[in-house]
């Protein structure tokens, strides 16, 4: 690798898809939209969590942690592509790009070592119903969530420490809505073939080790299922259910992206969209799906609800009393 250059590149345009003209407007209406919908869903199971007393469950705890998450990685981006849809040209500064590099790929791990935790959880639940109370105590939550945004840093500082080292040269223009390493790499003055092994490197460890986890606790739960009854297996599945569905659209819709970067059938817009709506994707469902598929949730949202709603017509009658 080269050693650290004072780089000729002052900042980087940011050159989105700009090749859209007018058609740029529908899709800066559609993510916003989007990104309404994941702060607002995520705000939603962050508030629950922390005022109902029926959803401190180590489940609950690290499903609060994953909306925190989702909120950051998906902050990182979308705010940035939403201005670069109003704007004729979107430039971003070296450091700053770099830093939203660091946080896309660091939230984006921890997520799924997140995820790696959350499938524990249920196989405990499942697997150890009688041990789950003494397995699963705050201080062994407290070290999951720890080890997990520390993965996330590990896999991460590699990619982005070499990035941080490279001289860059013109044209500065990276062709992405934020500063993607694949793009960013493109503009490295010099051989970039390491560079490309380590991100790739990086990329597997997180993806394999938190993958062959989850695989591994979804096995051992199927084969305790396969020895339970109909009813309990029926109530064993609700439970993983939710989990088991984020889990299977981030990786699929990792592995299509992953796919769609290497055919070169698609467009460079094509590729663009496919990584925008994956970044999106799973913090957008993420509030859906656990509200959909998990009673416990619905029925704190009730709560929620009628606690507002009870307290409105107190508090008029407050006013009306101090008045």
């Amino acid at each position: 690798m080269n050693s650290t250059q004072s780089s000729p590149v002052a900042f980087f345009i940011i050159q989105g898809l700009a090749s859209l003209g007018e058609k740029k407007m529908i899709l800066f209406i559609i993510f916003l939209l989007a990104y309404t919908v994941i702060l607002g869903g995520n705000i939603m199971i962050i508030y629950l969590v922390r005022t109902d007393p029926k959803l401190g469950s180590p489940m609950y705890f690290f499903l609060h942690n994953l909306s925190i998450v989702d909120m950051i990685y998906t902050t990182v981006t979308i705010p940035n592509m939403l201005s670069g849809f109003l704007t004729e040209v979107k430039t971003v500064s070296v450091p700053g790009c770099f830093l939203q590099m660091y946080c896309f790929i660091h939230m984006s791990v921890t997520g799924r070592a997140l995820l790696t935790a959350m499938a524990y959880d249920r196989y405990v639940a499942i697997c150890n119903p009688l041990r789950y109370a003494a397995l699963m105590t705050r201080p062994v939550c407290l070290l999951l969530i720890i080890g997990a945004w520390t993965f996330g840093a590990i896999c991460t500082f590699p990619t982005t420490s070499m990035a941080m080292q490279r001289s860059y040269c013109g044209p500065n223009v990276v062709r992405h809505c934020w500063c993607d390493p694949s793009s960013v790499r493109l503009l490295v003055c010099g051989d970039t073939q390491v560079d490309n092994i380590v991100s790739l490197s990086s990329a597997l460890i997180a993806l394999l080790t938190t993958g062959v986890l989850i695989l591994t606790s979804y096995i051992l739960i199927g084969v305790k299922i396969a020895k339970m009854g109909t009813a309990e297996r029926l109530k064993a599945f609700s439970t993983c259910a939710a989990h088991l569905t984020v889990v299977s659209i981030s990786y699929s819709s990792a592995s299509f992206v992953y796919i769609s970067y290497r055919v070169g059938n698609f467009s460079p817009e094509v590729r663009i969209i496919v990584s925008v709506l994956y970044s999106a994707l799973t913090p957008f469902l993420n509030p859906m799906i656990y509200s959909l598929r998990n009673k416990e949730l619905r029925a704190a949202i009730k709560r929620a609800f009628c606690r507002h709603r009870d307290v409105s017509p107190q508090s008029r009658k407050t006013l009306i009393t101090l008045s």
